[in-house]
Order: structure tokens, then C-alpha cells, then sequence
């Protein structure tokens, strides 16, 4: 039996709270395991700063990195720079 700690995560996309929790969806709806990190509300809740306003992270396990990946630039292809 894995546990979470078992998981490699890796960032595949940083964006609005919004985008974040709608690709959430969708990759989850894949049945791909995903991480959100949103650095300045955790700084806010532990009393210290950290983060930037808005901009949250998700992040999910390496062996889904590159289908996620080619889910997240097709959703939000303006968030993406060429070659990225």
C-alpha cells in the first residue's frame, strides 16, 4: 500500500486560484493525483509572508507529469510561452 509520501510531485502549472481549482478538476476527473500549493495563504495562516496574491500552484505525481502538462496548455495555452 503507497502513502502519500511515496509520491514524486512535480509543478505543472502556477496561476490564478481559479484556473488552479478548475484544472484540479480536470485532471482529477483523469484520475490524476494532484497537489495544491498556495505559498501566501500559508504564510498568512503561520503569521509571517510569503507567496505572491493569486498565484497558486499544482503540482502532480511524475508518472502523470507530461499528460498533465498537455492538459494544462491546452486549457490555458495563454499561460504558456512557446517552448515551454
Amino acid at each position: 500500500m503507497s502513502t502519500e509520501e511515496d509520491y514524486d510531485y512535480q509543478r505543472v502549472y502556477t496561476g490564478s486560484e481559479v484556473n488552479v481549482s478548475y484544472l484540479d478538476e480536470i485532471l482529477n476527473k483523469e484520475g490524476i493525483a494532484t497537489r495544491i500549493r498556495n505559498d501566501f495563504e500559508s504564510g498568512l495562516r503561520g503569521g509571517f509572508g510569503g507567496g505572491l496574491p493569486g498565484q497558486v500552484m499544482l503540482f502532480v505525481d511524475k508518472p502523470h507529469y507530461d499528460m498533465a502538462r498537455k492538459i494544462a496548455r491546452t486549457t490555458f495555452p495563454e499561460d504558456f510561452k512557446d517552448g515551454e
